[in-house]
């Protein structure tokens, strides 16, 4: 595993949440005084984020935040939702779309009509049932 942007500079919040990381492995018993004397140090003196993982190498949580954005090789990295088909989008946006229309049409060529506002409703019922229809499948 690597850090992600290893060659960034670490901020002097980042090395103190290092040490303090540090501090509650002393406090778990997993290092001992001279263990953390001995990385307290390196922490201090670090300048790249690259320079922590070997530090935290052999420790389990908590570790540095600048440390848990750490990617294995080969998997992705994930923002969000994934990405929706075309279909999904228009069906998605079909319903405000008819909204929209059914306002103009009720102040302009049928006014007063109030059976315009079922535009909306009926669209709704038809992009719900051709996505329902599309999750069933053939």
């Amino acid at each position: 595993m690597a850090v992600d942007r290893p060659e960034y500079r670490l901020s002097d919040a980042e090395r103190q949440e290092a040490l303090d990381a540090l501090s509650e492995h002393v406090r778990s018993g997993r290092l001992d005084l001279v263990e953390f004397e001995q990385r307290s140090g390196q922490v201090s003196a670090a300048k790249l984020r690259g320079e922590l993982e070997p530090i935290f190498s052999d420790l389990p949580e908590p570790r540095p935040s600048v440390l848990r954005t750490v990617r294995t090789l080969g998997q992705p990295q994930q923002r969000g939702n994934p990405p929706q088909p075309w279909q999904q989008r228009v069906a998605a946006s079909a319903v405000p779309i008819a909204a929209i229309v059914a306002l103009v049409l009720f102040f302009t060529v049928a006014r007063g009509m109030v059976f315009v506002f079922l535009l909306p409703a009926v669209v709704a019922l038809l992009a719900g049932s051709l996505a329902s229809n599309r999750r069933r499948g053939p």
